[in-house]
């Protein structure tokens, strides 16, 4: 199967048109999220399209305005860590707002230390810093992220209870409802498996740095990598431990074969 076959798929299964969002390229605001703008609204707007498209779960509903502060946190665990190519932070980008499937992409584990490391730079100590900064980080932006994840969580969880009582909603409601509660909660299996794939990047990183230039730095990198394995801890009540597999977050051919039960199955 040629390299680039699940992309292949991906833009086929989405309009034609949307081939055009290509030249996408979504810009950081603060915090670690998106900013806000017309541009980056339509290419999320795309992505619900080629979600709804594939048959992913894609609800009609307005987001509350905790849904959207979820997706807006999220930005920074679902895009690259460090400046890459123009081309590979769109399909980053294409791939966080749902344009392309979520389990497409590779996980190469010495992508971030190739970046680290590229280039001229002043000193080697400086590499260290770069790789504390960016793993402090994250490690700030983990709690804030896992509150919003809660609040989403639990007004999910009020929809589910007040679908007996309400008698006037349709097929069309109901479907809308379950299709909300499974983005929801996907999207925080999906945040949950990158900053589990980001900490191993960061942990090869340094490594690699302890190897190649080597520097007390190191033990303070070590100290901030080991805080941001404690607070990936705060997303693990949020999802089931096999929502990576039920929210077909993992490539196909690493899939596991899990009961047939719905996503929004009671956690």
């Amino acid at each position: 199967m040629p390299a680039d076959a699940p992309i292949r798929r991906a833009i086929r299964s989405a309009p034609f048109a949307l081939l055009a969002l290509l030249a996408a390229c979504a810009q950081e605001g603060d915090f670690g999220r998106p900013k806000a703008g017309a541009w980056n609204s339509l290419v999320e707007t795309t992505g619900t399209l080629a979600a709804r498209e594939r048959e992913e779960p894609a609800s009609a509903f307005p987001l509350t305005d905790d849904e959207r502060t979820l997706r807006d946190r999220a930005w920074r665990f679902l895009m690259p860590v460090a400046g890459h190519d123009a081309f590979t932070d769109i399909l980053a980008n294409l791939t966080r707002t749902r344009v392309f499937p979520a389990n497409w992409r590779s996980e190469d584990l010495d992508a971030y230390y190739d970046t680290l490391i590229a280039g001229a730079f002043r000193s080697p100590v400086s590499r260290y810093h770069r790789l504390s900064e960016d793993i402090g980080a994250d490690a700030r932006l983990i709690a804030p992220f896992a509150a919003t994840a809660a609040r989403v969580r639990d007004a999910d969880a009020l929809r589910l209870r007040s679908l007996p009582f309400v008698k006037t909603l349709d097929d069309g409601d109901v479907r809308n409802v379950a299709m909300r509660v499974a983005e929801n909660r996907c999207l925080v299996a999906w945040v949950r498996r990158e900053t589990g794939l980001r900490a191993g990047r960061y942990r090869y990183a340094l490594q690699h740095l302890v190897i190649a230039v080597p520097s007390s730095e190191a033990v303070n990198v070590e100290r901030t990598l080991v805080a941001l394995d404690a607070r990936r801890s705060f997303l693990d009540p949020l999802v089931s431990a096999d929502a990576d597999a039920r929210c077909g977050l993992v490539p196909e051919v690493e899939a596991v074969v899990v009961a047939s039960r719905p996503i929004i199955a009671k956690y």
